[in-house]
């Protein structure tokens, strides 16, 4: 970026006028307005993206009551509406603005008369005609001669007075009288609209929207007697309700005793201070102070003052009236306004029709007023966008981040479960062989009790207890074998269960988690795959406590058993099937049962399953993965989209917005002398400048798109940080776009405090120590609340440290500061204090721990020449090659303790997670200053000492 060398043009024409004023308000809406351009077509692209949601698109646009407004602002001309007590009063006013007798006032019946709504706009020369809603020009059944409607002087009364003939018809009474003037003041794109007097049936609000329509509105309450009638006061609460807030300025029309007198000169010592347009846009208001005047070829003209006494509530009648309505604060002198225009309320004024100046700049506080509220809303809009890209970025990278380690998680989680239950079923086997052997020893008498008192089902028997078909004898035999099987079954598996379901407990558990958390990640995601994976788990993996339903390893268990129970001989037939035969079946069941067998059968088939569980679980993994990497390439995508396009575009939005609201608060700063000049600007002194004294201008001349946006999100992260002790504020911005001339940048100057010095200079001019390590501490403070608010500084170094006149360090120069989720992992910083990870762009917040490292050899050196291994490098690349490798700065004697010595390498250890946290660094950091102070004192004691001996 090239810097903005020269002075500043922000000097303004002295003597400014109404005129002039209207002109500068329509400049600054002209900025206004390519703001809002831009504004629609980068959120009119954002909402086609398909980046966000449908709910998050919907946000994306102004409040209405701000929409409504910017609209106004930006297509309606500004125009003064005004309202009046008398004819006579709206009258006055209107010809003292334009000094000539454009209305003609006869006597005081005029106020009796109905007056219809006039319209003064530009015209290259005097016409009237009669309009309806400011549309259609209404032919008059009687119209004036071609003459008289195009050569007067003044309007003529006709023109503007309803008869009592024409009241009947609705579209004569309703009319409106446009007059066009070549008017220097009307040219300046300002309209006057007069309100209706006396009109039958227009109400106050209906005369409002009338002759508000298409307008931006100004109002201005004329009165010319000594008290507000009930009607009056009436009128004017309908006033301020319809016009949701806008200020009113009050104007005195009575008759002065000493009349005006114009004075083409005033003598310097008069005792009358000069009027300073600049000043009118100062946050002090010295223009207010000031003797008010205006310069000789102004509308109003230069009058002299006259001694006020400051109104209070027994002074004049009308303005104890409007005080105790409510409609001037009290506590202001004579309504005027004394609150700043930052606050966002201009309040209602009230001021003679001598006092020109006020009025002027009551007009020109309600231009700014609605610029003002305009340039907020759009700055509010643009950082809710910001906000909203900075939270989906890190949505986005957490969702790149996380992701892939979910997935590997899910695959280590069952291959952890698919090991561990395989090594149980080999180290189970033999257990299982005594667990059946011994469950069988416990149980025979049982089951021969059972087996012996066990009625068939299903079968005929004799009653001498005979069965005579082969086929049922089968049938007796394998209900018997059933029985014994059932029961062996029952406690073999209560037995076994209990070692399965912890590893149950410690694996599937999670690892369900897991996948439910990969589903949820991405809507779109078929579900169809975390879910197979969990059925995939519960159906491989799952034992059920209850051993009456049909488990897993319960079927596997009775399938075994039934197959030994199979092998065994048929019984030859008997002839009586009797208590004796039911026991002698079982018995020979469990003589015939082989425990190894059993076991080992058991065990392989629980392998078998085990494995064909862990290939499904595995391809079905693999799937997943597929999906989701697929899915996070396109994030990627989007993210880079929205950190490198739409991010930086609302950023310099949101800078162009607050630029123009700080230039109409404000103005354009005055630079002085230079105090600093860099890579990316030149830094000037500003005596004062938004109620601040002794600010720093940075200039900035952004040669293209890209030092825009770079310069744009520096803007953007530095104001969005709240004010901290140790961070350099940033009070405000102004684009200059007059700097250049045509088709040249514009400048941007950005406002901050102003400090003493760096901490380079302050090393050069040699600082003690336990000072330097003081501002070691401030940055190490500093750079902990950048962490904490998300945000990586990227750039620590001397001359980023900036010294108040206290000595205390702040940061400053946030051109790299960025939150980790919008860094692309460019190479940045300044090449000896750049981390080695730097170098692969993919770091984090630990490079500023690494730079600290760095800053923290100069403050214990004290001095800021290179250190040898540096220098030695012939140029960056050769430096970077030798800090990859593992060059560091060398430790100077006696200069390091071993403390300071050790927290140095600690900071800039080539792994990022060998470095401490700064937390760490300040406690350390904190021992290492008292020791320093400690020397000090003694040093300091013992040179005392030795002076008082040798006296």
């Amino acid at each position: 970026m090239s810097s903005r060398r020269g002075g500043s043009s922000s000097s303004r024409p002295r003597g400014r006028d109404l005129a002039h004023e209207v002109k500068h308000f329509g400049s600054l809406t002209k900025h206004l307005k390519k703001i809002i351009f831009d504004s629609d077509n980068c959120l009119s692209e954002l909402k086609t993206s398909g980046h966000f949601e449908e709910d998050v698109i919907s946000t994306l646009v102004l409040p209405p009551e701000a929409d409504d407004l910017v609209g106004k602002v930006v297509k309606n001309p500004p125009a003064l509406i005004i309202f009046g007590q008398t004819y006579t009063s709206k009258a006055t006013f209107v010809n003292r603005v334009f000094r000539e007798d454009l209305f003609q006032i006869v006597d005081e019946s005029d106020n009796s008369k109905i007056w219809r709504a006039v319209h003064l706009k530009y015209g290259s020369q005097r016409t009237t005609r009669l309009t309806l809603t400011n549309s259609f020009e209404l032919l008059n059944g009687e119209p004036s001669s071609p003459v008289m409607r195009n050569s007067w002087t003044g309007i003529p009364p006709h023109e503007i007075q309803i008869r009592k003939e024409d009241i009947k018809d609705s579209c004569l009474l309703s009319a409106t009288t446009e007059a066009t003037l070549n008017h220097p003041l009307l040219q300046s794109k300002l309209q006057i609209v007069v309100t209706p007097h006396n009109c039958p049936g227009v109400t106050v609000p209906q005369a409002y929207s009338l002759c508000t329509h298409n307008l931006l509105p100004v109002i201005v309450y004329c009165f010319d007697r000594d008290q507000l009638s009930e009607e009056d006061v009436q009128g004017l609460h309908e006033l301020q309700d319809v016009s949701k807030g806008i200020p009113i300025l009050f104007v005195d029309c009575r008759d002065q005793s000493e009349p005006p007198v114009q004075r083409p000169h005033i003598p310097e010592d008069d005792g009358e201070d000069e009027f300073d347009e600049d000043s009118a846009y100062d946050t002090d208001e010295r223009v207010e102070e000031k003797r008010e005047r205006e310069h000789d070829h102004g509308f109003f003209g230069r009058f002299r003052r006259r001694n006020r006494t400051q109104p209070d509530d027994n002074g004049p009648s009308v303005i104890a009236q409007l005080r105790a309505a409510g409609f001037v604060n009290p506590t202001e002198e004579n309504g005027r306004i004394r609150s700043k225009v930052d606050e966002f309320t201009i309040k209602n004024q009230v001021e003679d029709l001598q006092n020109s100046v006020a009025i002027v700049q009551f007009i020109r506080r309600s231009l700014q007023y609605f610029l003002i509220r305009c340039c907020t809303a759009m700055h509010d809009l643009h950082l809710h966008c910001m906000n909203l890209f900075i939270t989906t970025a890190f949505d986005m990278q957490r969702d790149i981040m996380v992701t892939p380690r979910r997935i590997e998680y899910a695959r280590q989680r069952e291959t952890e479960l698919f090991d561990s239950l395989k090594d149980l079923t080999n180290q189970k086997q033999e257990q299982l062989r005594h667990l059946i052997q011994k469950t069988v020893a416990d149980m025979t008498e049982n089951l021969l009790e059972q087996a012996g008192n066990y009625q068939f089902t299903d079968l005929e028997v004799s009653e001498e207890g005979k069965i005579q078909s082969q086929k049922d004898i089968k049938k007796c035999t394998e209900q018997i074998q059933d029985l014994v099987l059932a029961q062996l079954n029952t406690c073999v598996v209560e037995k076994l269960i209990g070692s399965v379901e912890l590893l149950r407990e410690s694996f599937l558990g999670t690892l369900q988690r897991c996948l439910e958390s990969l589903e949820k990640i991405d809507g779109d995601m078929e579900s169809s795959t975390s879910t197979a994976l969990t059925q995939i788990l519960n159906a491989a993996y799952q034992v059920e406590v209850s051993v009456r339903t049909s488990s897993s390893v319960v079927r596997i268990i009775w399938e075994r058993m039934k197959e030994f129970f199979q092998s065994i001989k048929p019984f030859k037939t008997p002839t009586k099937v009797d208590t004796e035969w039911k026991r002698k079946v079982a018995q020979t069941m469990i003589n015939n049962l082989d425990e190894s067998k059993l076991a080992k059968s058991i065990c392989s088939q629980f392998r078998a399953r085990l494995n064909n569980s862990h290939e499904s679980f595995s391809t079905s993994l693999r799937q997943l993965e597929a999906k989701h990497s697929g899915r996070l390439e396109k994030t990627e995508e989007q993210r880079m989209k929205v950190r490198k396009v739409y991010a930086p575009r609302l950023a310099r939005l949101a800078l162009e917005s607050t630029s123009l609201r700080d230039m109409v608060l404000y103005g354009m700063p005055k630079l002085e002398r230079e105090i600093g000049r860099g890579q990316y600007g030149v830094v000037y002194s500003c005596r004062a400048w938004g109620g601040i004294t002794h600010c720093a201008v940075k200039s900035v001349v952004p040669p293209d798109d890209k030092h825009w946006n770079d310069l744009a999100m520096e803007f953007h992260y530095t104001r969005s940080i709240p004010e901290h002790d140790r961070v350099v504020a940033l009070i405000g911005s102004v684009i200059d776009h007059g700097y250049g001339g045509m088709g040249c940048s514009p400048a941007v100057l950005l406002l901050m405090e102003r400090m003493q010095r760096d901490l380079h200079t302050a090393i050069k001019a040699n600082m003690e120590l336990p000072e330097r390590l003081q501002v070691a501490l401030d940055v190490a403070e500093g750079v902990r609340y950048l962490h904490s608010l998300g945000l990586v500084h990227r750039d620590i170094k001397l001359k980023n440290v900036l010294l108040d006149k206290h000595d205390r360090g702040k940061i400053t120069d946030l051109g790299f500061c960025k939150p980790e989720a919008m860094m692309s992992g460019s190479i940045v910083g300044t090449p000896i204090h750049m981390a080695p990870e730097l170098f692969s762009g993919k770091y984090d917040n630990s490079v500023d721990t690494y730079a600290f490292g760095i800053l923290l050899w100069y403050v214990c050196a004290g001095h800021v020449r290179l250190p040898q291994a540096f220098e030695q490098c012939a140029n960056k690349d050769h430096l970077w090659t030798s800090v990859k490798k593992g060059v560091r700065p060398e430790r100077l004697r006696p200069q390091f303790d071993e403390e300071s010595w050790d927290l140095m390498r600690a900071c800039w250890a080539g792994e990022p997670i060998d470095r401490p946290l700064l937390g760490e660094v300040q406690s350390k950091l904190v021992e290492i200053q008292k020791r320093a102070l400690a020397k000090r004192k003694a040093e300091g004691h013992g040179s005392a000492n030795h002076k008082s001996d040798t006296m």
